[in-house]
């Protein structure tokens, strides 16, 4: 896939937060996502589940071509079998999509395809292509799609588990990732998603990651502006 000005834009703020939206008040979505627009942040996070992939179900294309913002769009798909289904998230205006390394035998093929398509937003943005590795599967399942991504998704819990506690060994298969991207000489984003708090926020800045996707931190207390202004602060200070 060309460089492409999503992944320019993204890359630029980092380090940097995906704030998860799904945890907001979904009642007054417009009046949440103001807030947010109104911090340094340039990408919303969606956790997408079938309820096949993961036993929850949450939200699909609809809720997301809904959402009416000019920050980034950035899915996550823990949904069986992406083929065929990746079409609808773009068209519904996803920026960043990003797929799970045991939702098919090959995603290869998908992430390919999904390297074709127009972003819905802005024709000359792109898109950003993720693959997510869960905390039981090698890191060396990755090497067949380096050439494939932009972004690489570590999870800090197991696949579905919505606000369980940060997997202490994340940060050993961070590492891992990292040396890897490094070795393959490849220009990929890192990121970690799952059981990030304020509580150990530092703790994850310290592994150095280009993004953390964070949902129910952000909204914590009513207060998403305090808390991405904090979580923000910790991850830059680290990254000087």
């Amino acid at each position: 896939m060309p460089a492409n000005k999503a992944f320019h834009l993204l890359r630029a703020s980092c380090p940097t937060i995906s704030a998860g939206i799904l945890p907001a008040d979904l009642m007054n979505l417009s009046s949440q996502l103001a807030l947010l627009e109104a911090t340094p942040l340039k990408a919303i996070h969606f956790d997408v589940m079938d309820g096949c992939f993961v036993p929850r179900l949450t939200v699909g294309p609809p809720f997301i071509r809904a959402v009416k913002t000019h920050l980034l769009k950035d899915v996550h798909l823990m949904i069986q079998e992406p083929e065929g289904k990746v079409a609808d998230y773009v068209q519904a205006g996803a920026d960043l999509i990003t797929l799970h390394l045991k939702s098919s035998k090959d995603l290869r093929p998908v992430l390919q395809e999904l390297g074709g398509m127009e972003n819905q937003n802005d024709p000359q943005r792109g898109l950003i292509r993720g693959v997510a590795i869960c905390p039981e599967t090698p890191v060396e399942s990755l090497e067949p799609l380096l050439d494939y991504v932009e972004m690489i998704l570590v999870l800090g819990v197991s696949l579905g588990a919505i606000g369980r506690g940060f997997i202490e060994s994340t940060g050993e298969k961070f590492a891992q990732v990292k040396k890897l991207v490094s070795a393959a000489k490849r220009e990929i984003l890192l990121c970690i998603d799952g059981g990030v708090k304020r509580e150990n926020i530092s703790q994850i800045a310290e592994l150095g990651p280009d993004i953390v996707a964070s949902g129910s931190a952000i909204f914590a207390g009513g207060n998403p502006e305090e808390n991405i202004s904090y979580m923000l602060n910790v991850l830059r200070s680290r990254a000087r």
